[in-house]
């Protein structure tokens, strides 16, 4: 019998949608339910420190639900161009889920409620990223296999690229039942085959250098390495004897390391018309070749102390310590990380310039330290309380330059820069007993129910009454009420005579759709909010 499909993850809810309530909860609707399809409005608030319009292309501290402010990034007009596909980072420190996580619901949904809230963020988060970008996931033992299988989902297994281990903690406190937990784990995924991360070097200790760089020469400090490789080719040019030494009677082949010519001079043409023998030569005249000392021994290669990169960084990080009781950078917010974890990750995943995202922000870390190292960043947070208390003072001392602690040293950073302050907008729509109506704002805010329609329909705002965006050659006008004749032949009157118009309204009469059919070919009218509703496509 064959067996078709893949390995997936399945859960209560799976097939449902989750929206925020306003305890700090999360409710299970439909995944039609317009509230969750519908493209939200992000609201300016505030300014901080030197920003320039659009607000799309400043860094971003947005306030309100991850999921809805990811949907308006990727989305709306006004963002959608400056970020879907354009995010090369992505950090997020979400709730571990360890039973404070979702205080208010069964022990029996946690897992569900959480799997659903990161699956769908997660999706959101891919829109935005760049091919070559990398997303970083911190979590601990109590999720993290479970957020593997939603990495493998959403990216892909093939674009799996690291678990890191982090050593957070030496103490061995004492467990009951189990060991005392002493690190936590960072899923690392590429956004496509495309992605890949820069490697990272430590210095070597003092020690080490001492003893493997015991030679010396007149370039300095030495060490040997093998100038053969594990592969038998008596038959191709770089298994015959060079000066004597046969690497065929060994089992092996001659292997000179490209980047080795390099040093020595050579371009990429010139290593390219050489053969293995000749590449061997190269070495010996500009005295790279470590002659052996016993009878029966090899060739090999000087690799010297000021080229040596240092220890290559792997996926076990022993040498970030959480933040202490005393240190400068200390927030007071429980979970917040070390300024010197995220400038790793920043170091491994992106450069200057680029976007880096995150949209847990919590205390704010990454966001600080992405505008000392000088990229662009967007921090979405849920919680109102925490924005104040912790993420927009803590930035805010960035900017001005009154932030000594973390990184600021290290990296060089005195002050500078700035961003804006954006809300997620209140939704448009309200739901009972499975009919949808116009939120009460709507009626008393207008031009927000302008620009509302616009997110949702795809138009970008302008401000050319009667119409109050566009998108190509087509325009959009609302209209607060009840549509007839009269205010079609005003609408189209100032149409030119390549555009056409989509008009939204709370009613219309029949008589108002035929005139505009007749006068304006192309156009149409809809309902708030019936027409305005989207249907959500689960992939």
């Amino acid at each position: 019998m064959s067996i078709t499909g893949r390995l997936t993850l399945s859960w209560v809810g799976k097939d449902q949608a989750l929206l925020p309530t306003s305890d700090g909860g999360y409710e299970w609707v439909d995944p039609d339910d317009p509230r969750v399809t519908e493209v939200r409005l992000l609201r300016g608030v505030d300014s901080v420190g030197e920003v320039e319009k659009p607000s799309a292309k400043n860094n971003l501290l947005i306030i309100g639900d991850s999921r809805d402010a990811l949907n308006s990034l990727a989305n709306d007009p006004e963002f959608k161009g400056e970020y879907r596909g354009k995010v090369q980072m992505v950090y997020i420190d979400p709730p571990f889920n360890t039973g404070q996580a979702f205080a208010n619901y069964e022990d029996s949904l946690e897992h569900s409620i959480w799997l659903t809230m990161m699956r769908d963020r997660l999706a959101k988060l891919h829109e935005l990223m760049t091919p070559t970008g990398t997303i970083w996931i911190h979590l601990d033992s109590t999720e993290v296999h479970r957020c593997r299988l939603l990495m493998d989902d959403e990216f892909g297994p093939g674009n799996y690229l690291a678990t890191v281990v982090w050593q957070r903690t030496s103490t061995k406190t004492l467990a009951r039942r189990t060991m005392a937990t002493m690190h936590e784990q960072i899923l690392v995924y590429g956004a496509s085959e495309a992605a890949a991360l820069t490697p990272l070097f430590l210095p070597l200790e003092e020690e080490y250098q001492e003893r493997r760089f015991s030679r010396v020469d007149e370039r300095g400090p030495y060490d040997s390495e093998n100038l053969t490789a594990g592969y038998y080719r008596p038959h191709l040019d770089s298994g015959k004897p060079w000066k004597g030494f046969n690497p065929s009677d060994k089992k092996r082949c001659w292997a000179v390391p490209s980047n080795l010519l390099k040093e020595i001079g050579l371009d990429d043409a010139k290593i390219k018309n050489l053969t293995m023998r000749e590449k061997l030569d190269v070495l010996d005249e500009a005295g790279y070749i470590s002659w052996p000392e016993k009878l029966d021994g090899f060739p090999r290669y000087k690799k010297y102390l000021h080229r040596a990169k240092g220890r290559a960084i792997g996926d076990l990080w022993t040498d970030i310590n959480v933040i202490n009781s005393q240190a400068v950078e200390r927030t007071g917010f429980q979970t917040q990380k070390p300024e010197a974890l995220i400038q790793r990750i920043l170091d491994m995943g992106s450069k200057p310039g680029d976007i880096v995202l995150d949209c847990f922000a919590g205390s704010g870390t990454t966001a600080a330290v992405a505008h000392k190292m000088v990229r662009r960043w967007i921090t979405i947070e849920r919680q109102q309380d925490t924005v104040n208390s912790y993420i927009r003072p803590r930035l805010e001392s960035v900017v001005s330059g009154e932030d000594p602690g973390g990184i600021t040293d290290k990296v060089g950073w005195e002050k500078g820069g700035g961003f804006r302050v954006l809300a997620v907008g209140p939704s448009m729509y309200e739901v009972s007993d499975n009919r949808v109506f116009l939120a009460e704002w709507t009626h008393t805010n207008g031009r927000e129910f302008a620009a509302a329609v616009c997110a949702q329909l795809g138009f970008l705002v302008t401000a050319e009454p009667p119409f109050v965006g566009c998108k190509g050659k087509m325009r959009l006008a609302v209209i607060d009420g009840s549509v007839g004749t009269e205010a079609i032949r005003a609408v189209v009157s100032r149409l030119k005579s390549d555009e056409r118009v989509i008009i939204v309204a709370r009613a219309y009469s029949s008589d108002a759709e035929t005139t505009l059919k007749q006068l304006s070919p192309g156009s149409s009218i809809r309902k708030a909010p019936r027409d305005l509703v989207k249907r959500c496509v689960r992939r």
